[in-house]
C-alpha cells in the first residue's frame, strides 16, 4: 500500500471508509460554510476499514498531525484495535473511540443520511437522477420484495459502480442542515483545530 501523500500545511487528516463517505464530508461541511482545505483538513478514502491499522500506523510517524474518521459500526474493532496499536490509548468502548475523535454511523453512513433525509426526500432526489425506474425494478426483485423502502434503497446505491459515490454528494446536499447525522456532525465540530481529534506523535 502506497504511503498517504498530504498537502503542505496540513493539519488534521479526517479517515473515512470509502469515496462515498469522502464526498458527504466534504459536500457537508462545504454547505456549512467550511472550506476544509483552506483549513488544513484532508479527508482520505482508505478504501476499506481494514487498512486503518496501515493509515494510521503511518499517520503516528508525522509528529503533531491530528486525525480524525467515521466508520461503519459493523467495524468498529478494526478501528478499537488500529487506535490501541498507533498509541492513541485505549478505546474499549464506543464512547472511548469517539472521544478519540472516530464516530460510529449505524450502520453506515448512507443508512444515516437515508434516515436523516427519510423515504420520500431520498425517492425525490433517485427520481430527479432519472434512476426512479431502476430502483423499482430493484424493488420487484424476490430477493428485495417486501423489504423495507429504506432497506431497499441502501441496496439500490451499491448495486452499479460509481453509483454509492455520486449519492454519497447528492445526499448530502440534499438533507436538513438542522438533520445533519450525529456522526458527521461531531466529527466536524472537531475540526479543525482538533478539538475531540487525537494528535498523533511518534513515541
Amino acid at each position: 500500500m502506497e504511503p498517504v501523500t498530504l498537502p503542505p500545511h496540513t493539519g488534521a487528516v479526517v479517515l473515512v471508509e470509502g469515496a462515498s463517505d469522502r464526498n458527504a464530508v466534504e459536500t457537508v461541511a462545504a454547505r456549512l460554510g467550511r472550506d476544509l482545505a483552506a483549513e488544513g483538513v484532508r479527508v482520505v478514502a482508505m478504501g476499506g476499514a481494514t487498512n486503518i491499522r496501515h493509515y494510521l500506523g503511518e499517520l503516528a510517524a508525522r509528529p503533531g498531525l491530528a486525525v480524525a474518521g467515521l466508520y461503519d459500526a459493523a467495524e468498529e474493532p478494526y478501528f478499537r484495535r488500529a487506535a490501541e496499536a498507533a498509541g492513541l490509548g485505549p478505546a474499549p468502548t464506543r464512547e472511548a473511540l469517539a472521544a478519540l475523535g472516530f464516530h460510529a454511523c449505524v450502520a453506515d453512513l448512507e443508512d444515516e443520511m437515508i434516515r436523516a433525509l427519510g423515504t420520500p426526500a431520498v425517492l425525490d432526489v433517485v427520481a430527479a437522477e432519472g434512476e426512479l425506474a431502476r430502483f423499482r425494478k430493484l424493488q420487484n426483485q424476490p430477493a428485495h420484495r417486501g423489504r423495507p423502502a429504506a432497506e431497499q434503497l441502501h441496496r439500490f446505491l451499491g448495486t452499479t459502480a460509481g453509483r454509492k459515490e455520486r449519492y454519497g454528494r447528492l445526499l448530502a446536499d440534499a438533507v436538513d442542515l438542522a438533520r445533519i447525522p450525529a456522526p458527521l456532525t461531531s466529527l466536524l465540530d472537531a475540526l479543525p483545530a482538533a478539538r475531540g481529534a487525537a494528535r498523533i506523535e511518534r513515541g
